[in-house]
């Protein structure tokens, strides 16, 4: 959920307030270490083999391992501390951080978003409101952005390349990372001096160990993830310090940035090729942003700034103090250089603590993966809520197999973690670049600053990260090309669902039914109307689809009450149960067609919890309550019905007395034949995971009095939901026009048709169950 804002918690009069406000956020700290910083904290491990193996091994002397910690030191400063933890982390969306919530946060303060069915009633939403209360200033950069259609589409190959390198980076960390963690046992004097191939197959166990455990959720070892990274701290932290004062306390010189220019006199194009290792130091900061939904940025600021940063510093420090009297020692610098009688201690943490970095990445790559569909950036997945106490725990099992298989690929392929580790800085840096310009987009149209600021931020990080992103892009031929393929990959799968999801979209929205041609067939719609409720799924928010007119052409009958609904995302990372559902109606009241809109937010869980027919249900009947009694929603027949919705809060629902009344067969007496609730009953047994709350609504027999015609029509309502629901869908077959062009017809009727075969179905991602979906066929040319 949403965390509340700590500014004002913090600078409360009330001293009992300001205590508490501060004892739950050193909570919220200590709970960030095994989520946060895992993979931060495990950088140690391979960065100086990184900056030193193929690109500095002519260069190893004392004077260029100075400039090495003090690069490392500099990094971890202006990007981590400065950009990340003083600046960054303002830029939540209701608590919420990550690529997409800046996306989302531009969205709304400009009219950046391709998603189709926004409507203004989104715009009145809790989490919507965000920023300066005064309206935006009207921007010439602004409104060009908006004009141009094209450059909309470019944010969005952006944001979409930001979120595939993400994907990319669940695939990379736990290689390198548990990878370099076992590579201790290579160590001569260790005792126990394993092969490079038992290494490696020992890293592969551990590795399809800890895919294998995902679907158990990551709440059950949750517990122990932040004493573990605690426990690796103190034991960075230790020997960095008994390093130095070891072996070389004058490290402490190379703080200062002269050292840098020293580094790069003496190593010339080579030092410029080793930063690509350097910025190994600060990968997994992205993570302080993403995750930023489970704590607050007081706590995760204090975290960083108090904890991690002097650590990680110290530990740096250590190790080149150890390095700058050991030189030889480079290729396992970390191992090298722990005392011998803490050696094997040290392992396991560190094994442990690896695994702990990268669980954390697998459960953001859920988490991004899950957002992408939201915008719909991707094909329907499975998503499995793992824990009923912890938000934002979840389990894609498709996108697990994938990232276990492409993991293993890597591991395997390269066997090297300074090749993997040229691919994991092209993936850390590219997505700093990506979210250093969206932070310009935002201090310029959400913070609504002077542009000058916005340039200011974008030119000073792009320059230091453009210095970074240029080596790492020179260790392409070198492993980086992983990380490219990965991004091109996702990326391609998600722009062609978006863009097969609009072309459909906007096929529906040009082909709807008029309500003219509804009026026209008067209340019975030219047909029977049998008893019972027809929820016909669509994704037009207002109008009639097309759909609809095939059955009426086609079927003799069709059910007394109709509900269109659509389920829907908008550009919030939540929206309130209160504010869910948009309940309004389509044509006058006797035709008893209403249109129901169930809005979610890009961080949102839809839950299977049997209870939607009856919220809908109630909501339905709480609209035609309130109509009956607001001016705004009372109508002539000449009046438009289809556009006016209102907000139905299911929580204070007053109209329908609900009751749990169940027959002997365990489902409520209905007109429905013995037949179909044996049915209904053997199914619900088969699946008693998604099995439904059976009530029965009753009108009150008490309270004031209602108006003759609003009864009739609750207690047809009430009738047709006895006799049944049934959900009614669309099974649609996308196709390019004849005419389209080749790559139109490639990407539509070869990309976007594999996507919709392989994928999860509608009805599976909305939890309809098959006992009560009823499925047309439709073509789409588009």
């Amino acid at each position: 959920m949403p965390m509340e804002p700590e500014s004002g918690a913090l600078i409360s009069r009330n001293p009992s307030q300001f205590f508490l406000s501060l004892s739950r956020n050193l909570l919220l700290a200590y709970q960030s270490f095994g989520v946060v910083f895992g993979g931060l904290s495990t950088s140690p491990l391979y960065v100086y083999r990184s900056v030193f193996v193929g690109n500095l091994e002519e260069y190893e002397t004392p004077e260029v391992i100075f400039g090495a910690f003090s690069l490392i030191f500099w990094t971890l400063t202006l990007i981590p501390l400065l950009k990340y933890a003083l600046i960054v982390l303002s830029a939540d969306d209701n608590g919420e951080g990550g690529t997409i919530a800046l996306y989302s946060l531009l969205c709304r303060h400009a009219k950046f978003s391709l998603l189709p069915n926004q409507q203004a009633a989104d715009e009145e939403l809790s989490c919507y409101k965000y920023g300066p209360s005064q309206p935006p200033s009207p921007s010439p950069l602004k409104r060009f952005l908006e004009k141009h259609k094209k450059l909309r589409t470019s944010l969005l190959i952006v944001v979409l390349l930001g979120a595939a390198m993400v994907i990319g980076d669940g695939v990379i960390t736990p290689a390198i990372s548990v990878m370099s963690a076992v590579s201790g046992l290579q160590i001569q004097g260790a005792g126990v001096e394993l092969t490079h191939g038992a290494v490696l197959l020992l890293s592969c166990v551990i590795l399809i160990g800890l895919f294998a455990l995902q679907h158990t959720g990551t709440q059950r070892v949750a517990i122990v993830f932040a004493p573990i990274v605690i426990i690796w701290l103190i034991s960075i932290f230790g020997i960095g310090l008994y390093n130095i004062i070891h072996w070389n306390p004058k490290i402490v010189n190379a703080l200062s940035p002269h050292y840098i220019i020293k580094f790069f006199r003496k190593t010339g194009s080579a030092g410029w090729l080793s930063l690509g290792g350097v910025l190994l130091s600060i990968t997994g900061t992205e993570a302080m942003f993403a995750d930023l939904g489970h704590f607050t940025a007081f706590s995760i600021r204090l975290a960083f700034a108090v904890i991690i940063y002097p650590i990680l510093v110290i530990q740096y420090m250590g190790q080149a103090a150890y390095l700058s009297k050991n030189v030889t020692s480079i290729p396992h610098s970390f191992y090298k250089s722990i005392p011998e009688p803490v050696f094997w201690p040290v392992f396991v943490i560190a094994t442990l603590a690896s695994v702990v970095g990268s669980q954390a990445i697998i459960s953001a790559t859920f988490s991004i993966v899950k957002q992408c569909h939201a915008l719909g950036c991707f094909p329907r997945v499975k998503i499995v809520h793992t824990s009923k106490h912890m938000f934002g725990q979840i389990y894609i099992p498709e996108i697990n197999w994938i990232l276990m298989i492409l993991t293993l690929l890597i591991a395997v392929g390269f066997q090297d973690t300074t090749l993997i580790g040229n691919a994991y800085g092209l993936v850390c840096m590219t997505v700093m670049f990506i979210t250093t310009f969206l932070m310009a987009l935002v201090i310029a149209f959400v913070w609504q600053k002077n542009v000058a600021y916005a340039a200011l931020f974008l030119v000073s990080f792009w320059f230091i990260e453009g210095i970074y992103l240029s080596a790492a892009i020179m260790q392409v031929p070198h492993g980086g090309w992983v990380s490219l393929l990965l991004a091109f990959v996702f990326m391609v799968v998600m722009y062609v669902w978006h863009y097969g999801t609009r072309k459909k979209y906007n096929h529906d929205l040009h082909n709807k039914v008029s309500l003219k041609w509804l009026l026209g067939l008067g209340p019975s719609l030219g047909i029977v109307r049998v008893p019972g409720i027809g929820l016909i799924y669509s994704e037009l928010a207002t109008g009639v689809p097309s759909i609809f007119s095939h059955f009426v052409t086609n079927l003799p009958a069709f059910h007394n009450v109709l509900v269109f609904v659509c389920v829907k995302h908008v550009p919030v990372p939540f929206v309130l149960p209160e504010e869910r559902f948009l309940i309004g109606r389509i044509c006058p009241r006797p035709y008893r067609m209403y249109r129901c809109i169930v809005r979610y937010g890009y961080k949102d869980i839809q839950r299977d919890d049997g209870n939607f027919e009856n919220q809908l249900i109630q909501s339905i009947a709480e609209f035609i309550q309130m109509e009956a009694v607001e001016p705004q929603f009372s109508s002539s027949e000449n009046t438009s019905f289809d556009g006016r919705m209102a907000v139905i809060s299911t929580r204070s629902n007053t109209t329908l007395i609900v009751s749990d009344q169940l027959d002997s067969m365990g489902s409520i007496q209905s007109s429905k034949s013995l037949m179909l609730q044996r049915l209904r009953s053997e199914y619900d047994d088969e699946n008693p995971q998604i099995r439904r709350r059976q009530v029965r609504f009753q009108l009150p027999s008490s309270g004031p009095v209602m108006d003759g015609a609003v009864r009739d029509e609750l207690l047809q309502l009430i009738q047709a939901k006895e006799a049944g629901v049934a959900y009614i869908m669309g099974h649609s077959y996308v196709k390019a026009r004849r005419s389209s062009s080749y790559l139109k017809k490639l990407v539509i009727d070869i990309g976007y048709s594999f996507l919709r075969k392989n994928c999860r179905g509608p009805a599976v991602a909305l939890h309809i169950p098959h006992i009560s979906l009823i499925e047309v066929g439709m073509i789409y040319y588009v």
